[in-house]
C-alpha cells in the first residue's frame, strides 16, 4: 500500500499541469523579446562622437543589437560605447571571401577553383571583390581560424558573426542576372566552384572518379554533398573555437537551407550555430512580401537555433510593406530582424520601427 501511495502521488504531480499553467507558459513565451538589429561598418578610424550619436539614434527606433564589420581593434573601441547604451555588438567577419587580403594574395594556391580550372584570385566571378578561399586548403582553413581567434579576444561582444561562408554563387538571384548580362537557367562551369586540386583528389580517393570529368555535375548528389560537407566541417570547427573562448557564433546565410544548397552550396541547417541571420532580400529573387514569411518559416522549421530575419531596406516600396514583412517574420517564428542597413532607413520606415518597438515592448 505504501508503494501504491507513493506511485500515485508521483502520477498526480506529473499530471497536474493544468490548462491554466500551459496557457501561462505560452503567454510568457510569446512575450519573449523580439529583437531589432542592423548590420554596420566600423569605418577606417574610430570616432567616438559618431558612434555615440549613432547608438542614441538606434535606441530611439528600437535597435538593440548591431553587427559591425571591420578592423577588430576599431571594433574593440566601439563595443564599450554600445554596451553603455545597452546595445549588443556582434563582430561581423568576411569568412571565405577575402577581397584584397594582403596575406591571402601571397598564396594563390589557397583560392577556390571553378570547373574550368580558373582560380578565384586570378579570374573573379561577377565582381572584382569576389576573391574566394577554398574550404579544402588546410592553410586557408587555418588562416580563417586565426581570424576567428583574433575576434574571440574582444571582450563584451555578443557573438562572432560569419558572412560569405560558402562558395561563389553558382546561380544568382533572378533580379541580379541581367546586371551581368546572364541567363543562368543551368549551372555554368565558370561559376561552379569547389574544384580545388585537393578537393578533386579527395573525391577521387572515395569514388574513384575525378569530378572535373562530370559532364553534368549538377546531377551528382555525391559531388554536391562532398562540397557542402567541406563548408560545414569548417564552420563547425570555427564554432568550436568560439565556444572554447566563451564566445557565441552566428552567421549571415542565404534565405533557407534548400535554396542555399542550390545557389551557393551552403547547408546551414547542418551547422552548430547559436543563431542564424538568413538574408531574406526578396527583391533579389523577384519575390513578393509573402515569400519573406515562407522563407522564415522554412528556416525556423529546419534548425534548432534562433532565426533573425535579414531585411533589405531598399526593397520595400512603402512603409506598409516594411511593416508587413516584420510582422510576417515574427508570426513565422523568427526571434527578430536584422536590417541592411539602419543607416539607410527613410523617415517612414523609422516610424514603422518606433510603432512596433512600442507594440512589441522592445526596451
Amino acid at each position: 500500500m505504501k508503494y501504491i501511495i507513493i506511485i500515485s502521488s508521483i502520477f498526480i504531480a506529473l499530471s497536474c499541469k493544468s490548462p491554466l499553467n500551459e496557457k501561462k507558459e505560452i503567454q510568457e513565451e510569446s512575450k519573449q523579446q523580439f529583437t531589432f538589429a542592423t548590420w554596420a561598418n566600423a569605418g577606417k578610424e574610430f570616432k567616438k562622437e559618431v558612434w555615440e550619436e549613432r547608438f542614441e539614434s538606434y535606441n530611439g527606433i528600437g535597435i538593440t543589437e548591431v553587427l559591425i564589420g571591420g578592423d577588430p581593434d576599431l571594433i574593440s573601441q566601439i563595443v564599450p560605447l554600445a554596451n553603455e547604451k545597452n546595445i549588443k555588438v556582434h563582430v561581423w567577419m568576411w569568412t571565405l571571401n577575402r577581397p584584397n587580403d594582403t596575406i591571402c594574395n601571397k598564396h594563390p594556391e589557397w583560392y577556390a577553383v571553378n570547373k574550368l580550372g580558373q582560380n578565384s584570385l586570378e579570374k573573379r566571378a561577377y565582381v572584382n571583390y569576389y576573391q574566394w578561399l577554398s574550404p579544402f586548403h588546410p592553410e586557408a582553413q587555418e588562416y580563417v581560424k586565426s581570424n576567428v581567434r583574433k575576434i574571440a579576444k574582444i571582450k563584451g561582444i555578443a557573438s562572432i558573426h560569419l558572412d560569405y561562408v560558402r562558395y561563389p554563387d553558382v546561380i544568382l538571384g533572378a533580379d541580379l542576372q541581367p546586371k551581368y548580362d546572364l541567363v543562368q537557367n543551368h549551372e555554368m562551369p565558370e561559376y561552379d566552384y569547389g574544384y580545388h586540386p585537393i578537393a578533386r583528389q579527395g573525391y577521387k580517393e572515395i569514388f574513384d572518379v575525378d569530378p572535373i570529368d562530370f559532364k553534368h555535375p549538377e546531377l551528382s548528389t555525391e559531388w554536391r554533398q562532398y562540397r557542402l560537407n567541406a563548408i560545414t566541417k569548417l564552420v563547425n570547427e570555427l564554432v568550436d573555437i568560439a565556444h572554447e573562448n566563451d564566445q557565441k557564433m552566428t552567421a549571415a546565410v542565404f534565405p533557407f537551407p534548400e535554396m542555399s544548397r542550390q545557389m551557393v552550396r551552403q547547408a546551414w541547417n547542418d551547422w552548430n550555430l547559436d543563431a542564424a541571420y538568413p538574408m531574406l532580400y526578396h527583391n533579389f529573387y523577384r519575390q513578393n512580401i509573402e515569400w519573406i514569411g515562407f522563407a522564415t518559416k522554412q528556416g525556423v522549421s529546419d534548425v534548432d537555433f534562433p532565426i533573425f530575419a535579414g531585411l533589405y531596406t531598399g526593397a520595400f516600396k512603402n512603409p506598409n510593406e516594411f511593416e508587413k514583412a516584420i510582422r510576417l517574420t515574427k508570426e513565422m517564428g523568427a526571434k527578430g530582424i536584422s536590417i541592411f542597413t539602419a543607416n539607410n532607413l527613410n523617415d517612414n520606415q523609422k516610424e514603422v520601427l518606433i510603432k512596433l518597438k512600442k507594440e512589441f515592448e522592445i526596451e
